[in-house]
């Protein structure tokens, strides 16, 4: 019996994980890629896999499965990783509140707990103590270059795999069973589009009925740190917990909330959470901003970079603060609160998309599932 054909449009985290999971029920895969490689969102992050992030039940289980398929991954590939986890640093009562709070609603739940100052110091050597009160630490969180194993996992897809890939090629009509490029056209089975962004161009109608907007962040990568100091957990400041929505659990949340609306007004304007993670070599990516709409100014803005260094030495202690790299990235967003769109425009065809910012985090344990339901 021959194989069946499925083709992936977009060789970023989400279209590799969807490949590598179409192959796994037997499909023979080829994935389009309108660029050489991935430069789009899957490579301008932190690399956190970021479990702690995500609400108790469907999403937080989907992040650990994620996870688990990373080190799999990884592991298999020769790809770098670390199982660091996370520390939220607290500064002032109201977050340490939340995080207590947070703490004590997964007691059970998820290996998290709260450290006092002396115990956060020895976990890492790159929190500030000055005003430290103590911290939550994650034992779920974990860290991957984004930038080298999104570059290197078309490889591995191929090689273990038999997952063909088509770089520069942009497909750019979809009628099923064909996809088309200004060139020349293809068929398959099965469709599966899973091009961030850039789907608006297959399917402009289901985007603008469907809640989407656009998210452009800005994010910034200093020096690798002298002596190999390293920072160890990825590290979080207060603002952090005003992001995610795990931590809406937390009673004190909305007193948080409005703290930072009182004292830290331009930091909520520009979506301004500060997190720091490290990679092999020693880097440390740090950002990060959020501006929502459909059409970007593509140049970005110095003062949300200095926002963001202003507000990461209140808590972070680093040997160079040398920055070599800036950037932003742009990925579509729900503007209903909700954390995937998976929807099938025609017979044949599915879009998976609408994930945020938790591509890392989500993109496998999601892939997964919706490779299992057909």
């Amino acid at each position: 019996m021959p194989h069946k054909n499925a083709i992936v449009i977009g060789a970023g985290i989400l279209g590799l994980a969807t490949a590598r999971s179409l192959a796994l029920k037997g499909y023979k895969v080829t994935v389009f890629e309108r660029n050489g490689k991935c430069v789009g969102a899957s490579v301008r992050n932190f690399g956190m896999v970021w479990p702690i992030g995500q609400p108790n039940g469907m999403l937080y289980n989907r992040a650990l499965r994620s996870k688990e398929i990373w080190k799999q991954v990884s592991k298999d590939a020769g790809l770098w990783f670390d199982e660091v986890g996370s520390l939220h640093l607290a500064y002032n009562e109201l977050e340490f509140d939340v995080m207590k709070e947070f703490a004590a609603a997964n007691k059970t739940a998820r290996p998290v707990k709260i450290l006092n100052k002396d115990e956060t110091l020895q976990k890492t050597q790159a929190a500030n103590p000055i005003g430290l009160l103590g911290s939550l630490y994650s034992d779920d969180d974990m860290i991957v270059e984004a930038r080298a194993s999104i570059e290197k996992l078309p490889a591995y897809l191929t090689e273990k795999y038999n997952v063909e890939f088509k770089f520069n090629t942009a497909i750019n009509f979809i009628d099923y069973p064909h996809v088309a490029s200004s060139e020349q056209s293809w068929q398959a089975d099965e469709i599966y589009v899973c091009s961030g962004a850039d789907f608006e161009t297959l399917y402009p109608e289901v985007f603008a009925v469907n809640n989407f907007t656009k998210c452009k962040l800005q994010m910034m990568r200093l020096v690798a740190q002298e002596n190999n100091f390293r920072i160890g957990p990825a590290l979080c400041g207060g603002l952090s917990l005003t992001h995610y929505k795990a931590f809406e659990i937390a009673a004190s949340l909305p007193q948080l909330k409005k703290h930072f609306a009182d004292t830290m007004p331009e930091y909520l304007k520009w979506g301004i959470h500060v997190m720091v993670s490290q990679n092999e070599a020693g880097e440390l990516t740090i950002g990060d901003s959020h501006e929502y709409a459909h059409t970007f100014d593509p140049f970005d803005k110095q003062f949300i970079n200095q926002l963001i260094v202003d507000y990461l030495k209140k808590f972070a202690l680093f040997k160079n603060w040398q920055q070599i790299q800036s950037w932003h990235g742009v990925y579509p967003k729900r503007t209903n609160g909700e954390m995937e769109f998976v929807y099938s425009p025609q017979q044949g065809v599915t879009i998976i998309n609408g994930i945020g910012g938790a591509g890392m985090t989500l993109s496998f344990g999601l892939a997964e599932e919706v490779v299992n339901k057909r």
